[in-house]
């Protein structure tokens, strides 16, 4: 089955009117992954890091990303239910919660889990859920990432990597991460010419 954006897009909006919109999505996603390939060549990833958005309304947000080799986004929420899908490469998942401080010193999280997500595979969390995301590979990785709201309109929570405390989530800060990846990328192919 080819891929094809527009129809995964009526059909997450159909899926919101689900009893469970969010296990009806993660379906779909799962559906549209089958054929990677097509995926690629409808998205056409490039060879940098970047997130796009595919589609956001009110109740339903699609983003495409593309990571970089070994690249990390430190831990945060969304705030909203998420379905996570990878067409290319690899995603590793850390999963964190609140933290008693009595036992982990200044931190406002603890890691409680990780999950690992390839080629065609799909993940889903909760509204509640906090998770860092690494590219563990030295290859780009790509996936489509839905949530179950409007993405930009929702206050969201990030943890500096090295003390795990609490801040909202800064945009700005989060697209320099990109950046920064991206001129990474760029010295190292200077290097190499």
């Amino acid at each position: 089955m080819s891929f094809d954006l527009k129809k995964l897009i009526e059909r997450c909006e159909e899926a919101l009117e689900h009893e469970n919109p969010q296990q009806a999505t993660k379906r779909l996603l799962r559906e549209s992954l089958q054929d990677p390939g097509s995926v690629k060549s409808a998205l056409m990833p490039g060879n940098r890091a970047d997130f796009e958005f595919l589609y956001e309304s009110d109740n339903l947000t699609i983003l495409h990303f593309i990571w970089a080799p070994k690249m990390t986004m430190p831990a945060h929420n969304h705030n909203l239910w998420a379905v996570v899908g990878v067409y290319e490469g690899r995603e590793d998942h850390i999963f964190w919660q609140k933290a008693d401080n009595s036992e982990y010193g200044d931190a406002d999280i603890r890691p409680v889990g990780a999950a690992s997500i390839g080629v065609g595979e799909v993940l889903s969390m909760d509204s509640h859920a906090i998770h860092s995301v690494t590219n563990p590979t030295c290859l780009f990785a790509a996936g489509i990432h839905i949530y179950g709201g409007n993405f930009r309109e929702t206050d969201r929570s990030g943890w500096d990597p090295i003390l795990l405390q609490e801040t909202r989530l800064d945009a700005e800060k989060n697209q320099a991460i990109f950046d920064v990846e991206n001129d990474v990328l760029d010295l190292l192919k200077h290097r190499h010419k």
